[in-house]
């Protein structure tokens, strides 16, 4: 088969595909990360490109085959960008975590000197320094990795027998990982990640202080070949090497992180021995090389959620190479290791009080209860949140517009942008203050429906009815930045579902939206949005803002935890099995309270008195 090769533009890279091969193929060939909700099937129309020198031809680059060599320009608009990701808003709270947590870290280093041996004392060098980590340090060590036993024999002469050994302790043994002559006072280092679907954080962490020492956050490499979980798992399922392209993916994300990381805080990778991870249950998956295909099956069935502990060298990190790899335990197939931590991290765990936790992203979990019992559910709203199934949708990142204020006169929008740059879209929170900005302006109806009647230029029909946000003139894309009314029903359908995952929770355990003492926001999207707006359009409870609090990146503190102490680790297995999962899809309740919920605030408005109050004090005004 005929091989061509491609220049992208402006990154001016070359790569040799085969034949027939497609433009986006090509892309991630060369290392050119392009926008592609739909993972290529060309259904989104976010990777358009332009093809060649002179005379240029738009394309979809999921569409396009290559029969010749190519010279392909990649505008702005249809690149993966650096996203606005949430490292973390809040440190921890180190001294409230000792209280409740001993301290001690899956991984440590050890000073030892040895007695020498001579013809009178023949023991071997593995048992004479297994001996001494007993003797002076307590440790009772099951055995040596294979790669430190082979450097071991020199490395103990070389210090005079005097020797530091870095140790991982976990799941009731302990292996001895590295070596090294006489005292070692380098600080061995942990990696605790978060592999989200849209973003992936690592925090590294010194294992004798505790610190956090730096942190980095970078979006997920898979988003090239989608933007949801579902879109990943048929890729996976359907493309023969599709499963081990979205790990390669996943891997890479990490390792890039881990680079940046460490170039920045002058440490060889090799000094981080142990990694503790944290991500939604197909992310777990699709990170191990374990095919999440029937997790979109009925039942939904995932393959595990609690998955091995594995080296690091066997599954691609470039760290330590017998550094450990665990994996938080996921609780169900839409509930991750990510809620886990989040909800060990962050949810009281000696309340009696009732608290909420929602992580919103592009699926949204929710958690319900406290000390004694604990319910959760995943609703499937998080694409439209995160710029999929929107015209104008795009993530939070430069250019994306995050802030929207409507002129109730002249109906012309006043927007705030990420970044000193154009507007070239909307991101979630930009979305949903959209939304109760165009009902409180008269653009929209309770239903979605956009108000045509109004003679105003902001509204208009062309493929169908749509609201004009930004005039192309002052967008980044050189193109018309609207809102239609198909993506309006999108977003009616995206909040209705968090809302009536609330309600069905609620339901199960015959309770109500007043006996919620706390509510906790998680999550990059979750952290930025307006709680008054989206009460207002009904998609968080109507309840007193005091109630509801931004707790950042809950994951990536609880994988922190995890990574500084082994009792928090064991806390957190414990956790995920206590959880009870509720399948929103068996029985009439959930689809009932959606249906309900695709109004704005809901059909019921008795379930929003303030805004109730709200209007009725307008109208006397």
């Amino acid at each position: 088969m005929s091989t061509y090769q491609v220049t992208f533009l402006p990154d001016n890279v070359t790569t040799a595909v085969c034949g027939g091969a497609s433009l986006l193929h090509a892309a991630r060939a060369a290392g050119v990360d392009l926008n592609s909700p739909c993972g290529g099937k060309g259904t989104c129309g976010k990777c358009a490109v332009r093809i060649g020198e002179s005379s240029y031809t738009d394309a979809l680059a999921c569409r396009t085959e290559v029969h010749c060599d190519l010279t392909v320009e990649i505008p702005a608009e249809a690149r993966m960008k650096k996203q606005k990701v949430l490292l973390s808003e809040k440190q921890l709270d180190e001294d409230g975590l000792w209280r409740r947590y001993k301290m001690d870290p899956i991984a440590g280093k050890y000073h030892l000197t040895l007695p020498a041996p001579d013809l009178a004392d023949s023991m071997n060098d593995l048992d004479r320094l297994l001996k001494a980590l007993k003797k002076e340090h307590g440790i009772e060590a099951a055995g040596i990795s294979l790669n430190c036993l082979r450097e071991f024999p020199e490395a103990v002469r070389e210090g005079g027998f005097e020797v530091t050994v870095t140790v991982v302790e976990s799941g009731g043994r302990c292996e001895i990982i590295g070596v090294t002559p006489g005292l070692d006072e380098k600080p061995a280092y942990g990696a605790a990640v978060d592999i989200g679907t849209t973003t992936v954080v690592c925090a590294i962490c010194d294992l004798k202080t505790g610190k956090v020492i730096d942190r980095e956050g970078s979006y997920n490499r898979q988003a090239s070949f989608g933007a949801d979980v579902i879109t990943r798992i048929i890729h996976a399922d359907e493309n023969k090497e599709g499963l081990s392209e979205l790990k390669e993916a996943a891997v890479s994300t990490i390792n890039s992180l881990i680079e940046a990381l460490t170039e920045r805080n002058g440490l060889d990778r090799g000094d981080i021995v142990s990694m503790v991870c944290g991500g939604n249950t197909v992310m777990t998956h699709l990170f191990f090389g374990v095919t999440p295909k029937y997790l979109r099956l009925e039942p939904y069935i995932p393959a595990t959620v609690s998955f091995p502990q594995v080296k690091a060298a066997d599954i691609g990190i470039d760290i330590h190479r017998d550094a450990p790899v665990l994996a938080i335990p996921s609780v169900a197939s839409y509930v991750g290791g990510d809620i886990t931590a989040g909800v060990f991290a962050i949810m009281p765990g000696g309340s009696e009080e009732i608290n909420l936790f929602i992580d919103v992203g592009t699926n949204g979990e929710l958690v319900l209860g406290n000390c004694e019992w604990l319910v959760t559910c995943s609703c499937s709203a998080g694409p439209a949140f995160e710029g999929s199934g929107v015209s104008s949708g795009m993530r939070a990142m430069d250019g994306a517009v995050d802030r929207i204020e409507i002129d109730r006169e002249s109906l012309r929008a006043d927007c705030g942008v990420i970044g000193d740059t154009k507007p070239v879209g909307v991101c979630g929170s930009g979305l949903i203050c959209a939304l109760s900005e165009m009902l409180a302006a008269g653009v929209i109806d309770r239903a979605g429906k956009i108000r045509t009647d109004k003679g105003n230029d902001c509204i208009r029909v062309r493929d169908e009815a749509e609201y004009l946000l930004i005039q192309s003139e002052e967008s980044g894309t050189g193109s018309d930045i609207t809102i239609t009314e198909s993506d309006v029903k999108n977003l009616l359908r995206a909040k209705a579902a968090v809302f009536a995952g609330i309600r069905t929770m609620l339901a199960q355990v015959h309770m109500d939206v007043s006996d919620i003492a706390n509510v906790y926001i998680a999550g990059g999207f979750g952290s930025n949005i307006n709680i008054t707006d989206a009460v207002q359009i009904g998609m968080l409870p109507d309840l007193p803002e005091e109630k509801y609090e931004y707790v950042g990146n809950s994951c990536i503190k609880g994988a922190i935890l995890g990574l500084l102490s082994k009792e928090a680790l064991a806390a957190m297995d414990g956790l995920a099995g206590r959880m009870t999962y509720i399948e929103l899809s068996i029985g009439n309740q959930f689809m009932e309270e959606f249906i309900s919920a695709l109004f704005i605030p809901h059909t019921d408005l008795g379930l929003f008195p303030s805004l109730q109050q709200a209007g009725q004090k307008q109208g006397k005004e």
